[in-house]
Formats: structure tokens, sequence, C-alpha cells
């Protein structure tokens, strides 16, 4: 009897893990991505996203977990089930879909540039030829710069971007002029910018590209439950009033347009 009762135990205590797990959103993220994911002042992690994802939780009835991620393993954890998206300021990509990942829709309009220093005499990409260039490893800029814009990167010092752990090491870098540019996603260049008043963005861009949230293949339902919700927060205004809020422009929310 008492074994039938141990066993009775486990089975509710399994179920009840089973449904406290789904009560909760555990939302990848890179921790050092303002305006979309950082870590802020009160040692809590906010940001654009993060509170897009808050609310959508809100709506939902789910705690919201942060995992912070290694940006460039991204897709091996959440393939390994230790978040269920990433969701911070990820660029669509079509070898993400290749890969059988379900995209999200894209909630957000970006572009490549390039951050460097006033005094830096680079002025256009064609000045970054011998200059030492930062990116972050596993971006899209990263992936741009070993890809469609490989040849650009061939003239950099070394014949190669030097890539680093996160944005916030690659500007550190620049501020201490040990690079001589960042290539960036343009709001995060901007955020630094603000910050900086060393800092110049390049008019001259590397491309375009757009925002979305990342799941695991097979989650099509889960996705289609957070686009749901983030379309709520673009009817009800939230979705305006958070991008203010962080600084972001207007033109680039590219859902205003959809609710309308």
């Amino acid at each position: 009897m008492k074994k039938w009762t141990a066993l009775v135990l486990a089975v509710v205590l399994a179920l009840s893990s089973a449904v406290a797990l789904a009560d909760t959103f555990r939302m990848g993220i890179d921790p050092e991505y303002p305006p979309f994911s950082y870590l802020g002042d009160q040692g809590e992690y906010t940001g654009f996203d993060v509170e897009m994802c808050k609310a959508v939780c809100d709506m939902n009835g789910w705690d919201l977990e942060i995992v912070p991620v290694n940006w460039d393993f991204k897709l091996i954890s959440l393939d390994n089930s230790e978040h269920d998206c990433i969701w911070s300021g990820m660029t669509i990509l079509d070898s993400m879909k290749e890969q059988g990942y379900v995209l999200s829709f894209p909630y957000f309009d970006s572009t490549q540039v390039v951050l460097t220093k006033k005094d830096s005499g680079i002025a256009t990409l064609a000045d970054l030829a011998g200059k030492r260039v930062a990116v972050q490893r596993g971006t899209s800029g990263d992936i741009l710069l070993q890809g469609d814009k490989a040849d650009l990167a061939a003239t950099f010092e070394g014949g190669e971007a030097i890539t680093m752990d996160d944005f916030t090491i690659c500007v550190t870098e620049l501020k201490a002029s040990s690079v001589d540019a960042v290539v960036i996603d343009l709001p995060v260049a901007q955020k630094h910018q603000k910050e900086n008043e060393d800092f110049v963005i390049l008019e001259e861009n590397l491309g375009s590209e757009q925002y979305g949230i990342c799941f695991r293949k097979g989650d099509d339902e889960l996705c289609a439950t957070v686009e749901a919700g983030i379309m709520k927060l673009v009817e009800d205004g939230t979705y305006l009033a958070l991008a203010e809020k962080y600084g972001l422009d207007e033109n680039v929310l590219c859902l205003l347009n959809q609710a309308e």
C-alpha cells in the first residue's frame, strides 16, 4: 500500500511539474543587447523585447523566465529546451527556416551599420580597408561579413572581422581605440551614439533586415499565440509606447501599418 501511495504521489508531482512548466514562458535573450534586452539599473532584465514579452505573458497567464544565452549557440540551447524561444533583436534568416525552426512574423525593421569614432578617418565602407573591425560573434553582422560582405571583410586588417562575445565588449574596445569600427545593428548603434559623443554612424550601410522570434520545430501553436498577443499590443498602443520609451524610431515598427 505504501509503495502504491508513493507511486501515486510521484505521478501527481510529475503532473504538477508539467503544469507549472506549461505556465512558465522561458524567453531566451542576448543579455547585452540594449535597447532590446539588457540588465537594467534595478538589477532586472529589461528592454523593448523584454517588456513586450512580459505583456504577452501577462495576457496568457504565464510566468516569465528570462534565460540569458550565448548568442553564438542560441539555436543549440533552443534545441536543448533550455528556453522556449529566442526573442532579442534576432534577425530572421532563411537558413533558420530551412532548418525547420518556426519563425514569427517580423516586428521590427533594422539595418546593419558601422559605428566608429569621429577622428577615425572612416567615412565610407571603403575606408575600412586595413582597419580593425569588430562584430559580435553569431550575429547577422557576423554572418554577413562571412557571406555577402566577405569581400569587404577581406579588406580589414587581418583579412577578416574581429569577433567578440557581445556588443558591449565591441563598444568598449572601440572606446579604448583597440578597434577602429564595429559592425552593429542600427538601433543598438544609435543607443551607444547617444551615450558617447565621440561616436558616429556611417551613412553607408551594409543592408537591411527584420527582427522576429524563433521557436523550435513543431511549436507553431505557441508561435501563433505569441503573435496574437503582440498584435493586441499593437492595437492598444503598447507596441508604439514601448518603442518611444526605448528611443526607437516609429518608422521601423513594421507592425503599425498592419494594425491600421
